[in-house]
This record gives structure tokens, sequence and C-alpha cells, in this order.
């Protein structure tokens, strides 16, 4: 199946008022020149259809929502786990604690330099090399430091916090790639062809109809239809994941003192 996610927003956005719209005009057409006398089946078709789009509308709002939502809280989840990694890199002895605090500083900065291109970290297969190679590197430093620290008290406490930041990284590349199937976009933009197109149809029946209130169903639909597609791309759009707790640690961790 086409793979909508490779084509910009704003492109979708005007396929799907070009495809919403122009049904509307169809069938007002058809629906003039029919004059039939099956108007009311016909009015109950167009009630029936759109009810059932507003179904289908709400639950795709729904789950675009309910994965924008654990997107945001798992850039929350990792900005502290590498914060409190950062916190517990102090405690070991030189020269573990210099080297770890450099390359966490550069795991920070790498999540957050590339927001502005619109492109989610899960896009990124360098920018994720490169934060493996990372936590490769500060899990070797962790188990130099262990080896040399009789206690185990603040190289075990940095492990701990270590691996739980390991483990955030691959939560939020989870919940990154967790998108809606390009079938329920399908499925809705033909459901809403569908039915705008049924009550273009039954609007040139009636005659005392206007084509005004449904070009406005159609515009309302496509707008909710762009913001099912906007919360469902992280960094892309109007609608995207605040990546200010990177940036409170990466301030945080630069104003270290030691």
């Amino acid at each position: 199946m086409l793979d909508l996610y490779q084509y910009p927003l704003l492109s979708l956005g005007l396929g799907c008022l070009a495809l919403v719209l122009a049904p509307i005009e169809i069938g007002w057409q058809l629906g003039t020149r029919a004059k039939s006398s099956g108007g009311s089946n016909v009015f109950a078709l167009e009630q029936a259809l759109l009810g059932l789009l507003a179904l289908i509308i709400g639950f795709s709002f729904l789950m675009a929502l309910t994965r924008f939502e654990a997107r945001r809280e798992a850039v929350v989840n990792e900005a502290n786990a590498i914060g409190t990694t950062a916190l517990r890199a102090r405690l070991l002895a030189e020269p573990h604690r210099t080297e770890s605090l450099k390359l966490l500083q550069e795991y920070a900065h790498i999540r957050v330099e590339n927001v502005r291109r619109g492109v989610s970290l899960a896009d990124l297969p360098d920018v994720i090399a490169r934060s493996n190679e990372i936590q490769e590197a500060l899990w070797l430093r962790a188990k130099a430091s262990a080896a040399s620290d009789a206690a185990l008290i603040p190289a075990g406490l940095f492990i701990q916090s270590l691996n739980e930041m390991i483990d955030s990284q691959g939560k939020r590349l989870a919940h990154l790639r967790n998108r809606i199937p390009n079938v329920v976009f399908v499925m809705l933009v033909v459901m809403t062809v569908i039915s705008i197109g049924i009550a273009g149809y039954a609007g040139g029946l009636d005659l005392q109809r206007t084509r005004a209130p449904i070009y406005l169903t159609g515009l309302m639909l496509c707008g909710v239809i762009y913001v099912v597609l906007d919360l469902d791309r992280p960094n892309a759009g109007f609608i995207t994941v605040s990546q200010q707790p990177m940036f409170d640690v990466i301030s945080s961790m630069a104003a270290f003192s030691d």
C-alpha cells in the first residue's frame, strides 16, 4: 500500500481538500439532473453515512491523540533519564567523570539538533547509530569505573541510571514508529469522499438547499483529517512534540560547576 509518510503534510492536505470538495459538485450536478422520486431514501442514506463518518473520525482522532501523548511522555522520560545519569556521573572519579559528562552532553544535543528539520528521531538512522556508539562508550566507562571502585556505590548508581537511559531510547523510538496505519487514513478519506458526494447529491435533489452548507461541511472534514495527520507526525506541521525537557537538561548540564 502507498506509504503516506513519504509525502509532505501540506501536499496531503491539499490532495485531501481536492478529493473532498470535488465530489460535492459532482454529486450536486447529478442530483439536480436526477430529480427522482426516491429523495427520501437518499436523505436517509446521507444521514447514515455522515453518522458513520463521524464515528470513524472520532476513532482516528483518538488513535492519533493517544500516540501523540505517548511520544510527549517519552521525551520527558528520556530527558529525566539523561539528567539523572549526568548527575550520577558527577560522582565518578576522574577521568571517568569528565569523559562521561562530555558524552552525555553530546547525547542530549544530537536529540534536539534535528528538530527544526521536521524529521523525527526514528527517521534519522545516522543519529540513532551515533547514540548507540555513545551508549557503548558510556557503558565501557561505567565498567572501568566499577573496576576501580571498591565500594561500587557511585559506579552502581551510574550503571543503574545509564541502563534506564538506554531503555528510554528504545521506548521513545517505539512510540515514534507506532504510527496510525495507512489503511486507516485511506479508509477515512474514502468514507469522507463517499459521504460528502452523497450529501452533494441529496442537496441537488432538494431545491430549497444550497451548496454553501455542504461545502462548509467538506472544509471542516478536511480540517479534522489534516489535524489527525498532523498529530501523527511529531516533528512536522503545526502540532509538534515539545523538546523543552531536553533543552532543560542540556542547560542544566552546561551549568554544572564541577
